[in-house]
């Protein structure tokens, strides 16, 4: 109970945070999501209000606990049946950009010497799903701050919503497919709204097509992060020490397999899902707090050299990929 006090204040400053994000982020000419919205309004309130010392305790809280609580809910949005959809060459394909697009984040990161683990994050957030990947990612690398996740997440964001806007008017520059379309669109754009934005400018078949693409690319975040902590980990302990996932991993893993197997009714499927989207606002809320901005701007520069480095290898390799397929 008396955990739960000192809890409390800091919990209520991210809660009111998170429902004005909530409130207003469908008003905002530019098209941001709460969660970012959430993770603003934090940031430029953290900056500029000195909040009391008996908040400290919930606004850690809200960025660590409520973080890795959030990505439970969200993996009741995850079936792997999407893959199914996709066939197995398209699968296959896409299953080996990801691991292509995860390994040279390891190595790009180091190169363009990225502060902490931002490089780790946005190369992430890049190759899976754009903020729930990052989000997801977060609490199981070391030494993580909250700058670091601020810069991805803004990152990624920036990225998907230009690369929305140019790429149905540079594709329809080349001569391709519907199919050729949506694989660059639904495997190369961050979010699913970034692809379907992009997709259905195009057209309904390359939007359903780019669709499948990007929710199978989603399908695939449990492997991922189990491969890129694997990668990130590498050389430390023993296999057994590296294989050890966190508990919201493993939670995360078995929901997502349940998912798969088990007709969960869709209207409750959409009730966890945005619960977990509601939790992960409030979680933003959090991170931003504790966000400086002498520290966000130090480091963004390298984060959104680095975010259009990794873009940029994404859309090679899947360029590779059309050609191959």
């Amino acid at each position: 109970m008396e955990k739960w006090k000192s809890i409390l204040p800091g919990l209520i400053v991210t809660a009111i945070i998170g429902a004005l994000a909530i409130l207003i982020h469908p008003i905002i000419p530019i098209k941001l999501g709460s969660i970012i919205v959430s993770l603003l309004l934090a940031i430029i309130i953290g900056n500029i209000v000195k909040l009391p010392s008996n908040t400290d305790l919930g606004i850690k809280f809200s960025s660590s606990t409520l973080l890795e609580l959030s990505i439970i809910f969200l993996a009741f949005g995850i079936s792997y049946s999407e893959i199914a959809k996709l066939g197995s060459n398209s699968f296959i394909g896409i299953s080996v950009v990801i691991i292509l697009l995860l390994i040279t984040t390891y190595f790009l990161a180091k190169y363009f010497k990225c502060p902490s683990n931002t490089g780790f994050l946005v190369g992430f957030g890049t190759t899976i799903c754009g903020s729930a990947a990052i989000a997801a990612l977060t609490p199981s690398l070391k030494d993580s701050k909250k700058e670091d996740v601020a810069i991805a997440l803004a990152v990624v964001n920036l990225l998907g919503t230009i690369g929305m806007v140019l790429m149905p008017a540079v594709l329809q520059n080349f001569e391709l497919n519907n199919a050729q379309s949506a694989l660059l669109i639904g495997g190369g754009l961050h979010s699913v709204g970034n692809v379907a934005g992009a997709a259905f400018a195009m057209g309904p078949e390359i939007g359903e097509a780019a669709l499948t693409v990007k929710l199978s690319r989603v399908a695939l975040l449990t492997p991922a992060l189990i491969f890129f902590n694997l990668l990130v980990n590498r050389g430390e302990g023993n296999w057994t020490q590296r294989l050890k996932l966190p508990w919201y991993i493993i939670a995360f893993i078995g929901i997502t397999i349940f998912n798969s197997v088990m007709a969960i009714p869709v209207n409750w499927i959409k009730i966890l899902e945005n619960l977990g989207h509601y939790i992960l606002t409030l979680a933003m809320a959090g991170i931003g707090l504790q966000v400086s901005f002498k520290k966000l701007l130090r480091a963004g520069k390298r984060g959104i050299r680095f975010g259009v480095a990794i873009f940029a290898v994404q859309i090679l390799l899947l360029i590779g990929l059309i050609q191959l397929i």
